[in-house]
C-alpha cells in the first residue's frame, strides 16, 4: 500500500527546501585579503591603509593611549545611582547581533552562558575580577547596527528591563561596552563612494553616542569587526565577503575619527562628533577577529569551515570559543582593561605567584630596577620610555634611537610610544615634551607634565 499523497507531497517540499537551503561553501578557504593587523602601511585596493590605528600601526598614538589608560585606572564600583561606592558594581555590557551573543554568552542571549563563550570562560577564570565586576550580555539575534544607533531604539529598553534590572543593576552602573556589529544584506563594497563600509562607520559612531545617552557613566567602548565570511553562500549571505572584511575599516575609521578630532582635526564628515569629553565614550579596538580563512594570520589565527555553522555566517561552537578566548585574553592583557577586569593581586613583583611578572602585576612595575610587563603597557607619563616611573637620561638615550625626524612615520612598536604628540613621527617637538617631563633618576614625574 502506497503512502498517502499528502505525505509524498510533504517529502517533495522538504527536498525542495533542502536543495535551496543555505549551506557553507567549504571550498572558499581564502578571499585573498590581508588582515588589517598584518596589512600595516600597505594599501587595500591601493587606496586604504591598513593597521588598526593611524599610520598603519596596531598601537594607538600616545595621547589616545594615555587617555584610555587613565580612564581604565579611574573605573571604580558605582551604586545604582551612579555614585562611587565600595559596595557597588562595575558593569561591562555587550551590544550586538546574533554572532555577538553567540560568542559572548549564548545563542539565545540568556544565561546560563555556554562554558566555551567569553562569559562562560570568564566565569571560571581566577584571574578575572569576580568581586565588583558584573558582565552582562545585551546582544541579541537579528539586531544589526541600525537597531542600536539611537538611544530611543527598543533594544536599550530591552537591555534595561530584561538584563540589568533583573540583576539589581541600573544603566548608571554601565561603564564598559563591547560592540560587535554589522549591517544586514550589504550591497555595495569599496571603493564605491556609497560603499556599505562608510554607512557602517556612521552607524557605529551613532551607537557610541547612543551608549553615552543611555549609559551616562560609560567611559570605555571597545569595537570588534566580524569574523571570516568566505564560506557563506546563497541566501546565507547576511554579511558575506568582502563586507565582513571591510567592516574592519569601518571600525578603524571611526576610532581614527575620534583620535583626529581630539587632536584638533575637526569633525569627521562620516562619523560626526565623537568627542570623548562630552558626547561619546573613549573608543578603541577590542580584539581584531578577521583572518583570511585557512591562511594563517601573523599570530596564527585561522578560520576553518568547521568554525562556522552550516550557513557559513554564524560561528559554530569552535568559532564561538575562538572569539570568546580572544576577547578574554584582550580583557586580561590590555592596559585599557586590566586595571578593572583583573582580580586584585597581592603586593609584590610577582603578584599572582606564578613565577612570571605579567599583566596581573599592573604596569609600570619593576624587579631590581628592570621594567616588567612592558609589552602592551604605555609609559606612565610622556617621556618615560623605560616605564620606570621617572624621566631621566636613560629615557633620553632611548628616545634618540627612535628619532625619525619630521614627517617620517615611525613603524617600530618599540618606538611608537615616543610619538608624544601623536602626529605619526618622532621629532624635536616630541623631544621638547620629554624635556618638560624630566625629573631625574628615582624622582616620580607628574603625568600631566606635558600638558
Amino acid at each position: 500500500m502506497g503512502r498517502p499523497l499528502h505525505f509524498c507531497a510533504m517529502v517533495a517540499i522538504l527536498l525542495h527546501w533542502a536543495a535551496e537551503a543555505p549551506g557553507a561553501n567549504c571550498t572558499v578557504t581564502s578571499v585573498h585579503k590581508t588582515p588589517l593587523n598584518d596589512l600595516g602601511p600597505g594599501l587595500y585596493l591601493n587606496l586604504y591603509e591598513g593597521g588598526l590605528y593611524p599610520h598603519g600601526l596596531n598601537l594607538p598614538p600616545v595621547p589616545h593611549e594615555t587617555e584610555g589608560v587613565a580612564r581604565a585606572r579611574g573605573i571604580q564600583p558605582l551604586d545604582i545611582n551612579g555614585a562611587p561606592s565600595p559596595g557597588g558594581k562595575i558593569v561591562m555590557l555587550s551590544i550586538g547581533m546574533s554572532n555577538t551573543t553567540q560568542e559572548f554568552c549564548s545563542q539565545g542571549s540568556n544565561e546560563p552562558c555556554d562554558w566555551w563563550t567569553f562569559m562562560g570562560q570568564a566565569a571560571t577564570d581566577s584571574r578575572v575580577n569576580h568581586t565588583t565586576l558584573v558582565i552582562v550580555n545585551g546582544a541579541r539575534g537579528g539586531q544589526d547596527a541600525a537597531t542600536w544607533d539611537s538611544p530611543d531604539d527598543a533594544n536599550y529598553d530591552g537591555v534595561r528591563d530584561a538584563k540589568l534590572t533583573t540583576k539589581g543593576l541600573t544603566e548608571k552602573q554601565v561603564q564598559i561596552v563591547w560592540v560587535k556589529e554589522a549591517d544586514k544584506g550589504p550591497t555595495t563594497h569599496l571603493p564605491a563612494a556609497n560603499a556599505n563600509a562608510y554607512g557602517l562607520e556612521s552607524r557605529l559612531a551613532a551607537i557610541a553616542r547612543a551608549v553615552k545617552v543611555r549609559y551616562p557613566n560609560a567611559t570605555l567602548v571597545f569595537y570588534s569587526s566580524r569574523i571570516y565570511a568566505g564560506y557563506a553562500t546563497g541566501v546565507s549571505n547576511l554579511n558575506p565577503e568582502p563586507y565582513s572584511y571591510e567592516s574592519g575599516f569601518s571600525v578603524k575609521w571611526l576610532i581614527e575619527a575620534q583620535i583626529r578630532q581630539m587632536a584638533g582635526g575637526g569633525l569627521d564628515p562620516i562619523a560626526g562628533n565623537v568627542d570623548y569629553r562630552s558626547v561619546a565614550p573613549f573608543l578603541a579596538w577590542g580584539p581584531y577577529l578577521w583572518a583570511d580563512g585557512t591562511t594563517p594570520r601573523s599570530d596564527g589565527l585561522v578560520w576553518l569551515c568547521s568554525d562556522l555553522d552550516t550557513d557559513g555566517t554564524h560561528p559554530s561552537q569552535s568559532g564561538e570559543q575562538k572569539v570568546g578566548t580572544m576577547l578574554l585574553d584582550f580583557m586580561l592583557q590590555s592596559p585599557f582593561t586590566a586595571p578593572w577586569f583583573r582580580a586584585a593581586c597581592p603586593a609584590g613583583p610577582d603578584a599572582d605567584s606564578d613565577g612570571v611578572a605579567d599583566t596581573c602585576d599592573l604596569c609600570p612595575n619593576t624587579i631590581s630596577g628592570v621594567p616588567v610587563d612592558t609589552v602592551g603597557c604605555p609609559p606612565a607619563i610622556p617621556g618615560d620610555m623605560n616605564r620606570d616611573g621617572d624621566v631621566d637620561s636613560d629615557d633620553s638615550t632611548a628616545f634618540k634611537t627612535c628619532d625619525t625626524g619630521p614627517n617620517i612615520v615611525v613603524r617600530s612598536a618599540d618606538c611608537v610610544r615616543a610619538d608624544f604628540d601623536g602626529d605619526g613621527d618622532i621629532d624635536q617637538t616630541d623631544f621638547g615634551l620629554l624635556q618638560r617631563c624630566i625629573t631625574g633618576p628615582n624622582t616620580p614625574a607628574d603625568p600631566s607634565c606635558a600638558n
